[in-house]
C-alpha cells in the first residue's frame, strides 16, 4: 500500500473518529440536559439513543481498520494478530445492521401511509449485512494467505537446512 494511500486513509479515519465523537457528545448533552429543541417525544429520544449506539459501531470499525492499516504499514498484516481486528470490523458492521433495523422499527409506525419506506429501509439493513458477509469472505482470504505464508516460511527453513 502506497505511502500516500496510507496517509489519506489515516486522515479520513481520524476525521470520521472525531466527527462521531462530536455527534455522540452533542446527542448525550441533549439527552441529559433537557434542552431539547423538539418536543422530546419518545421516538425522537429513541432515535437519539440509537444514533449514539450507531456511532459506537462506526468508532469500533474505524479503530479496527486503523490498526489494520498500521499492520499494513509495518508489513505484518499477514499474521494471526490481524484476525482480531478483522473480526472487530465484522462485529461492528453486524451491530450497525442491527442498529439500522432498530431505526427501521422506530420509524415504521410513522410510515403507515407509505410502507414502501419501511421496506426500503429494511433492504438497506440487508445490504449492511451483505457488507459484513463481504468482509467475512475477505477474512477467509486472509486466513488462506496467512496459511500460505506460514507454509512458505516452513519450507524456506527446510530448504535452508538442506543447503
Amino acid at each position: 500500500m502506497g505511502q500516500l494511500a496510507v496517509r489519506a486513509l489515516r486522515a479520513v479515519l481520524g476525521v470520521v473518529l472525531v466527527g462521531t465523537v462530536l455527534v455522540q457528545a452533542l446527542m448525550v448533552w441533549v439527552l441529559i440536559s433537557g434542552n431539547d429543541p423538539e418536543d422530546g417525544t419518545l421516538p425522537l429520544t429513541a432515535m437519539r439513543v440509537i444514533t449514539i449506539l450507531g456511532m459506537v459501531t462506526v468508532q469500533v470499525a474505524v479503530v479496527c481498520v486503523g490498526r489494520l492499516v498500521a499492520m499494513v504499514r509495518r508489513g505484518t498484516v499477514f499474521s494471526h494478530a490481524a484476525f482480531r481486528y478483522v473480526d472487530g470490523v465484522i462485529g461492528a458492521v453486524v451491530a450497525a445492521a442491527l442498529v439500522w433495523f432498530a431505526v427501521t422499527g422506530v420509524n415504521a409506525p410513522g410510515q403507515r401511509e407509505d410502507p414502501g419506506v419501511t421496506v426500503i429501509m429494511a433492504g438497506i439493513g440487508l445490504a449492511i449485512l451483505g457488507v459484513a458477509l463481504i468482509v467475512l469472505v475477505l477474512r477467509m482470504l486472509l486466513a488462506q494467505a496467512v496459511a500460505r505464508d506460514v507454509e512458505a516460511t516452513r519450507m524456506r527453513a527446510e530448504l535452508d537446512e538442506v543447503i
